[in-house]
Order: C-alpha cells, then sequence, then structure tokens
C-alpha cells in the first residue's frame, strides 16, 4: 500500500467517524494501524478504534485494541485511553487489566486478584442502555460498576440490587441538598437481581410510617419506597440539572414499590400494619 492509499484510508476512516458509521470507521483505522504501529498518530487511531468498539458495545474488540490504546499513553494524566480500558476489562472480568487501567488513569484501587469490590460513594444512574431515562441511585462498586438503590419501575428493566455497568462521561447533574451529582449512562447489566419488584397498596396517616416501613424492609436486606417518589421529566431535562428533595415521603392512601421475595411481601407488611394498626393499612401487592 502507498503512502497515497493510507491518506485515502485515513480520510476514509474519518469519514466513517462523521457519519457515525463506528464499524466502518474501527475497521479502517485498525487497518491503518497495524500497518503503522510505530506512527506518531499510533496511539491516536488505537484510541479511535477502540471507542468506535466501545460505541457499537463490542467489548472484546474494545478491549483488545484498548490495551494497545493504554500501552501508548501516559500514565497518572488521565488519558481516556485508561478509562475505556478500564471500561471494557471489567466488562471482560480481566480483574488485572481493569486494575492497571484505573491506576494508569491515576485512580487508587484495592489490590488483590479478583472482581474489584470498594466504596466510590453514590452516583445517579440513567438505567437502560436503550436510553429509557429512568434515574436511580446506586452505590459506586469501582470506578465503572454501581449496584442499584432505588425500587426502579417495572417499565425499567431493572431491579433493587443489581450490579450495572456505567459509562464514564456525565450526562446530567442531581442537586440533593446543595451539593451536585454527575449522572452516568449505563451501559450494560453486569449482575442481575433475584429480588422481584411488586407494588403494594397502603394507607399510611403519616410521612413517619412510610418511613417506618421502608425502614422495615431495608432491615432485612430489601427495599421499599412510595411511587410518589417517581419524577416524571423529559429526556431533555433529566440530561440537564435536577434538583431532588431526597425526603419526599407523604402520607395517605398511594402505591410503595417494594422489592422483596413474594412470601416475604405479606410478613413484612403484617409486621408493619401490627406496629400502629390505628394508621397503617395495605392490600396485597401486585407483582411485576
Amino acid at each position: 500500500m502507498t503512502r497515497e492509499e493510507d491518506r485515502e484510508l485515513l480520510k476514509a476512516a474519518y469519514e466513517a467517524w462523521e457519519s457515525e458509521d463506528w464499524l466502518q470507521a474501527g475497521e479502517l483505522l485498525e487497518r491503518l494501524v497495524r500497518r503503522h504501529p510505530d506512527h506518531p498518530r499510533a496511539g491516536v487511531w488505537w484510541y479511535d478504534a477502540a471507542l468506535a468498539y466501545k460505541f457499537l458495545r463490542n467489548w472484546a474488540k474494545a478491549y483488545e485494541l484498548g490495551r494497545e490504546a493504554a500501552a501508548r499513553a501516559d500514565r497518572d494524566a488521565q488519558d481516556p485511553a485508561f478509562w475505556n480500558l478500564g471500561i471494557a476489562a471489567t466488562i471482560m472480568e480481566d480483574w488485572a487489566t481493569a486494575r492497571y487501567a484505573w491506576r494508569g488513569f491515576g485512580l487508587t484501587v484495592p489490590d488483590g486478584d479478583g472482581e474489584i469490590v470498594a466504596d466510590f460513594g453514590v452516583t445517579p444512574i440513567r438505567l437502560g442502555p436503550a436510553g429509557n431515562n429512568e434515574v436511580v441511585w446506586a452505590q459506586r462498586l469501582c470506578p465503572t460498576r454501581a449496584r442499584v438503590l432505588n425500587v426502579p419501575t417495572p417499565e425499567s428493566g431493572r431491579r433493587f440490587g443489581e450490579v450495572v455497568v456505567h459509562d464514564g462521561a456525565p450526562n446530567g447533574e442531581r442537586v440533593v441538598n446543595g451539593r451536585t451529582y454527575s449522572v452516568f449512562d449505563e451501559l450494560l447489566l453486569f449482575r442481575a437481581s433475584t429480588l422481584p419488584t411488586a407494588t403494594v397498596h397502603v394507607t399510611a396517616e403519616t410521612p413517619e410510617d412510610v418511613r417506618a416501613l421502608a425502614a422495615l424492609f431495608d432491615e432485612h436486606g430489601y427495599a421499599a419506597e412510595p411511587a410518589s417518589g417517581v419524577q416524571l421529566i423529559c429526556s431533555c431535562c433529566s440530561e440537564g440539572n435536577v434538583s431532588q428533595d431526597p425526603d419526599h415521603q407523604v402520607g395517605g392512601a398511594q402505591q410503595v414499590n417494594v422489592a422483596a421475595p413474594a412470601d416475604e411481601i405479606p410478613r413484612l407488611m403484617d409486621a408493619w400494619r401490627a406496629a400502629a394498626p390505628s394508621r397503617r393499612s395495605w392490600t396485597s401487592p401486585a407483582a411485576n
């Protein structure tokens, strides 16, 4: 292949990139960089090729090409080549490479040989790789994995306690008690939850009664949240700056979404009612 042919190949690759033809862009960039692995721009081409496959959710290729990109990146400089490799390596469950990538980016992760599990704080996650725009709160286990803390609506296709992989690029903000949190988009479901979601109809005289219900489920490793806490907003607003009130419980007749084994729900609901029978009642849940 001549230099002129190389230039045409490079031009075609980035024309495909501009038109978001990620497969064509990735294939052409990989072909070019494998021909010229020592070119001064090779690191950029490896990175862009890996990124194209990330957009395609072809994690095996994103991992393969991402290793090449990271090998040519500067460590401890927050180079995105390390971040994208960290995502791909996590999905491939290559924990040694994931640790190498996060540390190359400049992050501190725990030592070990297996799965990375630590406390990276809480963050809002937009669930569903199809982009259904339901945002829930999650506990970050590593720079790219988080466990869902809320009870998602059935339409989300997700459950309380599930672990999802999320992207590293913020896509919106949530403000709680004056603190701003970045929203990250889910990339895929990493580990499913066995706890089904159900909707219970309750009458609670006070907000404290609803808080007591949530606390009771939490004591047993489950979750209960009033449906009134779900805020319906458009996609455009969801990707902007949204203020949230963490204390959204209200009294009265309402629906409560619960995540627990079906045979546990009546027992817990009866225990909740028995603690204050004059103020509390409930009817059978509808499973989802």
